[in-house]
C-alpha cells in the first residue's frame, strides 16, 4: 500500500480527493490537513510515502511546505495539485523538491497514477505546463521577489526596508532592477506581472 497524506484548505475538495483516492486498491489515505503547518506536523508524525498538497494554503504555502519536507523528511515525496496552471509555479515547485505537479481539473485516475509514478521514483508533471515552463525564464532574484511581495501590498520603501532588514537605498535598487527586468511602469505593475507569471 502507498500511504498518502492530503493537504488542502477547501473542505469539499479535501473530502472529494480523500474519497476518490480511497477507492484505489493500492492507495491508503492516512491523514488530511487543512493548512500547511498542520500538514507538516502530520508528515513528521505519520511519515506517509506521498504528500499531496495545494499551493495556496493558510499558515504555510504548499511550496514552503514542500521545501520543508524536502529538507527534513526527504523520503516523503511531494505532489502538488493546484488550480494555478502557471509555468512559474511549476518551476518553483520543482526547485523546492516536488516530484509531481497536476492541475485540479485533471481526472482522478491521473492523480492516482501520478502518486504511483512519484512513489516509484519518477516524476508526474502536467505536460502542457512542462512545455510552457521551459520556454520562459524567471528573471528575478530571490531578493527582488521578496521586495516585490512586500510592494504588492502597497508597503512603502521604508516599510519594506524594515520588514526585510535592508536599507531604503538597497530596497530602491531591488525595486528598480525588478521594474526594469519586467518592463513595468512602476512597482505595483511589476508585482502584478510577476504574480501573474507565477514568479511570486
Amino acid at each position: 500500500m502507498i500511504r498518502v497524506l492530503l493537504a488542502e484548505d477547501q473542505a469539499l475538495v479535501l473530502g472529494a480527493l480523500s474519497a476518490l483516492l480511497s477507492l484505489e486498491d493500492d492507495l491508503e489515505v492516512v491523514g488530511t490537513a487543512s493548512d500547511g503547518e498542520t500538514a507538516f506536523a502530520k508528515v513528521q508524525e505519520l511519515r506517509p510515502d506521498v504528500l499531496v498538497t495545494d499551493i495556496e494554503m493558510p499558515r504555510l504555502s504548499g511550496l514552503d511546505l514542500a521545501a520543508r519536507v524536502q529538507a527534513q523528511a526527504p523520503s516523503v515525496r511531494v505532489v502538488i495539485v493546484t488550480t494555478f496552471g502557471r509555468a512559474g509555479y511549476l518551476r518553483r515547485a520543482l526547485e523546492v523538491g516536488a516530484k509531481g505537479y497536476l492541475l485540479k481539473d485533471a481526472p482522478a485516475s491521473e492523480l492516482a497514477d501520478a502518486i504511483r509514478r512519484v512513489h516509484a521514483g519518477g516524476r508526474a508533471i502536467d505536460p502542457h505546463l512542462a512545455a510552457e515552463a521551459w520556454g520562459e525564464t524567471d528573471p528575478l532574484t530571490e531578493r527582488e521577489r521578496q521586495v516585490l511581495r512586500e510592494a504588492e501590498g502597497g508597503a512603502s520603501t521604508a516599510a519594506i526596508a524594515a520588514a526585510l532588514h535592508l536599507s531604503e537605498g538597497t530596497v530602491r535598487n531591488y525595486l528598480s532592477e525588478a521594474i526594469s527586468k519586467l518592463g513595468a511602469e512602476n512597482r505595483v505593475e511589476a508585482a502584478r506581472q510577476a504574480r501573474e507569471k507565477g514568479w511570486l
